[in-house]
């Protein structure tokens, strides 16, 4: 039997053995499908973007210019970071998807650790976002062409166009930055108007390119737990084109490490969901999912360093 490919290379473990865990990732190929017994679009993006984090998993001993830093200095120490597998899903259980991805996030975070969360489609945050209910206040930086302020859409208040409404109903979410928007961003204005209402600050990507990173940040309180919710299709479609809704314009794969490490170095990364990956839009060589992979990857050192530093 071939053992299956965990994230980087890093040690497979079980949710019941994380005593020593510092960074924890999993994976999730759904949580609320439009469609009861349709699997995710997104359902394989867990398993590729492992795949295609083989192909420099085995350097990171180099230093690493995204990271302004060597991932693993030190030859056999990956600095707590462990890879639990994927958590169990179904398109036919869509409640018993969220209890087991809030449940799994509910045990990394009591061990301590950093969840790290492969996705699957953008409805599989709302129940990572549930689990910190004893582990917060937090923030939320949201990577999106859209703004996901839907409440019920088909019938479903927990899909992937609801994501940010379901995390402003969490009392421990205690504000958020929503960066990328652009295009037809998520249906009418009363979402976004609902947005502002709330408090979420709303970042267009153009707002972002004439602003800066700095200014973009500077609503997120210094030293805040932030959560980092990244949708792919907040990136451009040139350079990370398998998403479900690609939307032209948008940020680049600088901008995206550029937010990941101005967050490090103003707050403290409590979280990282990556999202919205679809298998079935990515060229052969698989280059949307080794982009993605490099994100995580990235996030992971800040999240270590960060870790090491306090």
């Amino acid at each position: 039997m071939v053992e299956p490919t965990t994230f980087i290379g890093l040690k497979a473990v079980s949710l019941d053995d994380l005593q020593a865990a510092a960074v924890v990732v999993l994976g999730a190929s759904e949580a609320s499908p439009y469609q009861h017994g349709v699997a995710s679009h997104s359902a394989l993006g867990p398993r590729l973007i492992r795949e295609a984090s083989s192909e420099f998993g085995p350097s990171l001993s180099q230093f690493d210019f995204d990271l302004d830093a060597t991932m693993f200095p030190t030859e056999g120490d990956d600095r707590g970071m462990v890879d639990a597998g994927d958590i169990a899903t179904s398109p036919f259980d869509p409640e018993g998807n969220r209890t087991r991805i809030r449940d799994s996030v509910t045990a990394v975070l009591r061990a301590g650790a950093v969840p790290v969360l492969l996705g699957g489609d953008d409805s599989v945050p709302i129940p990572m976002l549930q689990a910190y209910e004893n582990h917060g206040p937090i923030w939320i930086l949201q990577i999106d062409a859209h703004v996901d302020w839907g409440d019920v859409i088909q019938g479903n208040p927990l899909g992937y166009g609801s994501t940010m409404r379901r995390a402003a109903d969490c009392a421990w979410v205690a504000g958020m930055v929503q960066v990328g928007i652009r295009g037809l961003g998520s249906g009418g204005a009363w979402q976004h108007d609902d947005a502002r209402r709330w408090g979420s600050h709303l970042v267009t990507s153009y707002a972002l390119h004439r602003q800066g990173i700095q200014a973009v940040l500077a609503p997120l309180p210094a030293g805040a737990r932030c959560v980092l919710c990244i949708d792919l299709d907040g990136l451009d479609p040139s350079v990370l084109p398998a998403v479900a809704m690609p939307t032209p314009g948008g940020l680049s794969y600088e901008d995206v490490i550029g937010l990941i490490r101005g967050v490090a170095a103003k707050a403290t990364i409590a979280g990282l969901a990556v999202v919205e990956y679809v298998p079935e839009r990515d060229d052969r060589f698989r280059l949307s999912a080794l982009t993605a992979a490099r994100i995580a990857a990235v996030t992971m050192g800040c999240i270590a360093a960060s870790i090491e530093a306090s």
